[in-house]
């Protein structure tokens, strides 16, 4: 298994990539948030040779202009990885099933040569979830031991904790391997 982290605007630009194959950088929430740190980070994570994803915070509602708000200010580079993260919003609120799997579809169209996961607790998928549709792979939050999530379903990421930030395992054999899957979209 191999060792990343996700980050958004809660960390440094000059985040800690030591042991880390890959990072999941925060781009941009619903139609009119940025991470403003997002330049810097990335350009963090390419310097330490990370694997990089960007992920997208979905809000229910006007589906296509949010996958086009992500794409737009997401770096396009073959081989890095897009997120849509799937979750109740702060104001208690969800995109329904439907939705998401239309951002999927949407960003996949809009951006055929990078792959495009699905991030979602694992409540989300157990009980919110009805399609199984996570696009090119399940990355799955359940905080148990490292790759180990509790869910049948097959994933490519797992976040195992929050502290004290976010870290996950991907279930591939190398970073070489990873590097692959990712750019083969």
């Amino acid at each position: 298994m191999l060792r990343g982290i996700d980050v958004s605007a809660y960390q440094p630009s000059s985040y800690d990539t030591d042991g880390y194959s890959f990072v999941f950088i925060k781009a941009t929430e619903g139609r009119s948030y940025i991470n403003p740190k997002l330049a810097a980070q990335t350009k963090h994570a390419r310097d330490a040779d990370l694997v990089v994803g960007f992920y997208h915070f979905l809000w229910p509602g006007n589906l296509a202009a949010q996958a086009e708000y992500f794409v737009r200010h997401a770096p396009e580079t073959g081989g890095d990885i897009l997120a849509v993260d799937w979750e109740t919003t702060g104001e208690g609120t969800h995109a329904t099933n439907a939705e998401k799997d239309q951002f999927i579809r949407k960003v996949k169209r809009l951006r055929p040569n990078n792959r495009v996961v699905l991030y979602a607790n694992r409540h989300y998928w157990l009980t919110i979830d009805t399609t199984s549709y996570a696009g090119d792979g399940l990355w799955i939050a359940d905080y148990v031991s490292a790759g180990k999530p509790r869910i049948k379903a097959k994933w490519r990421f797992h976040q195992y904790t929050d502290d004290p930030l976010d870290k996950n395992v991907a279930d591939f054999a190398s970073k070489a391997a990873l590097r692959t899957w990712a750019a083969n979209a």
